[in-house]
């Protein structure tokens, strides 16, 4: 769900020094972790939203690099005050923020570059016409294949069971094979130590079961 706009996010979102829009990184393809403090190794989250999970990544893992991507300004504005607020205490330096459209990702993440992609609580776009917009398109798999390590893995997570059969189904007809599958991730010993979205949060507390899927090549 999409937050209204909201007035200013857009020079917000260019002054911000924790953030770079996706013509800059384009232009960075190849230094990308120039960005950062330090190079480590590189996780990011595609639709990040406001940014809960990964902050508490990042401060979970100091010694890996993560950057959240969002589109989506308004939310994206928040993800930064989120954090900035934390950092009134510690500062979060491995922790960086893009505003981009997933479909442009290979154009700014050089070929195997990236260590690990979450994909949580994605937009389902339940109509079929819209599957392609669909994070666990075929389109979109294909362009996590080129910018993911060749042992990177791609974690998933969703309440919608629907998005949940539909990604099975395309990576059951392509070359990615599964790693863990639950229909009811959060019964499941593998969730010890998992960490939380917003949205996970709110449907776990109503009594919706979450799904998630680990897959590789």
């Amino acid at each position: 769900m999409r937050l209204r706009h909201i007035k200013g996010c857009e020079d917000f979102i260019t002054d911000a020094k924790e953030c770079i829009r996706e013509d800059k990184a384009i232009e960075l393809k190849g230094s990308i972790q120039d960005i950062f403090e330090e190079k480590r190794p590189l996780q990011i989250e595609i639709g990040m939203g406001k940014g809960q999970f990964i902050r508490n990544m990042a401060i979970t893992h100091p010694d890996i690099n993560f950057i959240g991507i969002e589109k989506y300004e308004s939310v994206l504005m928040k993800a930064i005050q989120r954090k900035r607020n934390l950092e009134k205490e510690k500062s979060i330096d491995n922790l960086r923020f893009l505003c981009a459209d997933a479909k442009k990702l290979s154009e700014i993440f050089e070929a195997g570059e990236v260590d690990k992609i979450f994909l949580n609580f994605s937009d389902p776009w339940p109509k079929d016409r819209h599957a392609n917009r669909r994070l666990t398109s075929p389109d979109f798999l294909n362009v996590y294949d080129i910018i993911l390590k060749k042992d990177g893995v791609i974690e998933f997570k969703t309440d919608n069971v629907g998005l949940f059969e539909y990604s099975l189904d395309v990576v059951k007809d392509s070359k990615w094979k599964l790693d863990f599958c639950s229909f009811d991730f959060h019964s499941e010993k593998e969730s010890e130590g998992n960490i939380m979205t917003e949205y996970e949060e709110k449907f776990s507390s109503q009594g919706n079961k979450i799904c998630k899927m680990i897959i590789s090549r």
